[in-house]
């Protein structure tokens, strides 16, 4: 599999897992939320630089975004609408 969708796949992940939207993640990585969502459809080719930014705000080391994907893993489910951003520490 391509490396840029498997590092998209487990950032989507890890994003939901946390409860943070992509405009979140975004704001608290310095990135724009659109590149988040190229980055997670895997059509980005995304620096060192950008995923230690992620991976910072994630708590995760920049390791856990290239983790190898089970073909047998679902997607993850989208956030709910409506809910409340989490605080910027």
């Amino acid at each position: 599999m391509d490396t840029r969708l498997i590092i998209g796949w487990n950032l989507r992940h890890l994003r939901v897992e946390k409860g943070l939207s992509q405009e979140r993640l975004a704001l608290e990585a310095g990135i724009d939320r659109a590149y988040v969502g190229r980055i997670e459809r895997g059509s980005e080719n995304v620096t060192i630089t950008t995923l230690e930014a992620v991976a910072n705000v994630l708590g995760v080391r920049v390791s856990a975004l290239f983790r190898d994907i089970d073909p047998n893993e679902a997607a993850p489910d989208k956030l709910k609408a409506g809910r409340k951003p989490k605080p910027l520490n």
